[in-house]
């Protein structure tokens, strides 16, 4: 009833995110790695945004990877969550999540980041994604979420280091969590019971007195 896998969101979103890469990659001149010029007009610079309104980074930031490995690594992880997000979740929740995720950490980076470090890749709606999965997939059948919860912010503290955005993790993580919690809570079965009554044939014999 939910599935959004007739719509392959996770494949179009890998699509996008691959396009972006190689058109950054050819107005850069560098296949390896995004030119810091690309970067710059792309990714998240708190300073630009905020001083002289480049709010378009909060979105294309999440489109624009660091290098092919930065990009690699992502797109593997989109393709876990993402195909089990669309087990669970429809079109519009499924794209919620990601971008709302997403939006998130950009906002919460946008708060706590220095100025002029640029922040790029789609790791905070990725993150979302994840956490929605795991907390839904607990939630929605009456299970604790507790080991969901532990096991999504250990993903957490293992995937932070050094050039690592940290604040785009968490932001999304806690968004993803959040929203698949209140989708599992809304569809949260309920039991009804049917009440039933049979007389026995008897009682059509009975007379007024």
């Amino acid at each position: 009833m939910y599935n959004s896998q007739k719509f392959k969101p996770t494949y179009i979103l890998i699509a996008l995110n691959v396009l972006f890469y190689v058109y950054t990659s050819v107005a850069g001149g560098n296949f390896l790695e995004t030119s810091n010029n690309m970067i710059l007009l792309y990714g998240q610079v708190n300073g630009l945004v905020i001083y002289y309104g480049w709010y378009w980074q909060l979105l294309t930031s999440m489109f624009i990877h660091a290098n092919i490995a930065h990009l690699a690594g992502n797109m593997l992880f989109l393709l876990i969550f993402g195909l089990r997000g669309e087990e669970l979740f429809s079109l519009p929740e499924f794209l919620l999540v990601y971008f709302l995720g997403g939006l998130t950490g950009n906002l919460l980076s946008l708060w706590l980041l220095p100025a002029y470090v640029p922040s790029v890749g789609a790791s905070g709606a990725i993150f979302a994604l994840f956490g929605a999965v795991a907390v839904y997939a607990r939630r929605s059948v009456s299970q604790s979420i507790i080991g969901a919860l532990v096991y999504a912010f250990f993903l957490f503290f293992i995937s932070s280091g050094p050039g690592v955005n940290i604040f785009a993790h968490f932001g999304g993580l806690v968004a993803g969590l959040l929203i698949g919690y209140v989708l599992a809570t809304k569809r949260k079965p309920s039991t009804a019971y049917k009440i039933s009554y049979s007389y026995p044939h008897t009682l059509s014999s009975l007379r007024k007195g």
